[in-house]
């Protein structure tokens, strides 16, 4: 850890990070620990959010964040093509996502993506940045979903016509 000014780098094996402090806080290094403390006492939220983002960047550079996606849908795939991840989700044409830099990604049975890296907050985008693509359809299920994501099935309109008449 170096505190320059403010922020704090934060290096590890998966790489390093840079945490922007904000005016009143600090970080210091007590015992092994990473410290924040605040000068004022309405300070406490920003105290919070650094302590907080602090950590996330001590995780990630020493762990690493994941997301996982699922692919739902006949004919839908995904396959990295070098630095390029090529989606085909039922449009006229293949959708082409440059992977940023930071971000490995990882494609398994071409209908599970694994998204990782060091820092927590680009992990999250690019993954919904790539669910964003064909998000899950609430009628067929349809979609690019996180792993373990439940979704409620609409009845359409047929059924619920259908539905509707029975009642009468």
């Amino acid at each position: 850890m170096e505190t320059a000014g403010s922020s704090v780098l934060i290096k590890g094996p998966k790489g390093s990070l840079r945490v922007p402090l904000s005016p009143g806080i600090r970080i210091e290094r007590k015992d092994g620990y990473l410290v924040a403390s605040r000068e004022e006492d309405d300070l406490s939220a920003l105290h919070g959010l650094v302590r907080s983002l602090v950590a996330n960047a001590v995780h990630g550079v020493t762990q690493g964040f994941e997301k996982h996606l699922d692919i739902v849908g006949i004919g839908y795939r995904a396959e990295i093509k070098g630095n390029v991840l090529a989606l085909t989700l039922g449009y006229s044409h293949p959708i082409e996502f440059p992977i940023p830099e930071g971000i490995s990604l990882a494609v398994e049975k071409q209908t599970h993506l694994v998204v990782s890296g060091a820092d927590k907050q680009l992990v999250g985008a690019v993954a919904a940045k790539i669910r964003s693509f064909r998000p899950p359809d609430p009628y067929k299920n349809k979609g690019i979903r996180y792993t373990g994501e439940r979704l409620k099935k609409k009845v359409g309109k047929a059924a619920a016509a259908a539905g509707g008449a029975a009642k009468a």
